[in-house]
């Protein structure tokens, strides 16, 4: 076990408990060691999954790497901690895994990428589907023409949480908190995948790639944030990316990305590494692809040189996404009857959403264009970002 990478992660419960179940994953083959937790209340016997043994546990996350000689930090905290955690392990030369939104702001997310810059040490961040092999098979067809000309991508989202998803912390479901930039909505954080594999198959990755960034952001839960939104994206390559989500689906479903193409579409269920090319004049074809973790991928950029799979740099278009979207008006409540509550699911839902969402992601066009009822094309908020770095 000595050639085990020593570990600290921060923030264990929550999302938190897959990257326990994960890092047991990888110590079992002998990769990693959990060596410290990082939480505010150290956790329980129960809490901590058997074969991990008894790793150290501080509410000091500088300490805590210090006296663990951790060689790695995962980073799995609330969103607006996440820039300055980063930065304290960069800064003691430890090695990063950053959950995703790497950051509330663009500000935030430029301090942190150019601190771990300076400072040398490999950051990956946690953009789990960009682990998908799926990823660079569809690159390929592509580039291939297996669809003909890309006319743009879509991207899909009905998902459903309760209302108590938006009870589970201080910060869930807010826009800010106390003065500090959180933007804890339905495409930054819980569908922000849908919107970074759709950017990342465009080709979309780094700031500068994104030419303007539409909004339409609206909620049926008593939040801040928003809960039923989409996107569209003017991208340097010309071609559109649109994103549509909503947390208040009548029949929840599996999020997907769609490229469309003048002689077909390629549609990808990024949680299920599952893809479907259906071209003019053939059957359709459907295939499964593997995935690589992001936590192992990183171990084997420290152990070999392997290329990091999300580096900060490569999410920088995302941040134009989240940047927008932040400085967009606050989301429109929807009005009466457009909403109904489920009391069995103490959740709400919003009657032809599933609808909407899939055909957004389908015709590349908003919620407005599409005629529902709610969206006020006077309220679509569009954000320059010619000026980018």
């Amino acid at each position: 076990m000595s050639s085990a990478v020593p570990i600290v992660l921060a923030g264990a419960r929550g999302h938190g408990r897959w990257h326990l179940d994960n890092i047991r994953r990888l110590q079992d083959k002998g990769i990693v060691r959990l060596a410290g937790i990082c939480e505010l209340t150290p956790l329980g016997d129960d809490e901590l999954p058997e074969g991990l043994g008894s790793p150290e546990q501080s509410a000091d996350f500088g300490a805590l790497l210090d006296s663990t000689g951790a060689r790695v930090a995962v980073i799995c905290t609330p969103i607006p901690t996440h820039a300055d955690l980063a930065l304290t392990a960069a800064r003691k030369g430890v090695h990063l895994l950053l959950e995703k939104p790497p950051a509330p702001s663009y500000a935030e997310y430029r301090r942190m990428a150019d601190g771990i810059a300076e400072t040398g040490v490999a950051c990956q961040i946690g953009f789990q589907s960009l682990g998908s092999h799926a990823v660079p098979a569809i690159r390929t067809m592509m580039a291939e023409g297996a669809i003909g000309e890309i006319t743009g991508i879509g991207g899909a989202g009905a998902w459903a949480r309760p209302e108590s998803y938006y009870r589970r912390a201080p910060w869930a479901g807010r826009r800010r908190l106390n003065g500090v930039d959180v933007v804890d909505g339905a495409l930054t954080n819980p569908l922000a995948h849908a919107v970074a594999t759709a950017l990342a198959l465009n080709g979309t990755l780094r700031a500068h790639d994104v030419t303007g960034v539409e909004t339409e952001l609206l909620r049926a839960n008593d939040i801040e944030s928003d809960d039923t939104s989409c996107v569209r994206v003017g991208t340097a390559q010309d071609r559109p990316v649109v994103v549509a989500a909503t947390l208040c689906a009548e029949d929840p479903g599996e999020p997907y990305v769609v490229v469309h193409g003048d002689r077909g579409r390629i549609t990808f269920w990024y949680k299920q590494d599952r893809v479907l090319l259906q071209r003019a004049g053939r059957g359709p074809e459907e295939s499964e692809y593997g995935r690589t973790d992001l936590l192992e991928n990183l171990v084997e950029h420290l152990i070999d040189g392997t290329d990091l799979l999300v580096t900060p740099e490569a999410t920088g278009a995302f941040m134009k996404v989240v940047e927008a979207i932040r400085l967009a008006p606050d989301p429109a409540p929807l009005p009466a009857g457009a909403w109904q509550p489920l009391p069995d699911e103490q959740r709400r839902v919003v009657p032809g959403i599933d609808g909407l969402v899939a055909a957004a992601a389908d015709t590349l066009a908003l919620y407005s264009e599409l005629g529902a009822p709610w969206a006020d094309p006077a309220r679509t908020k569009e954000v320059s970002t010619d000026d980018s770095p």
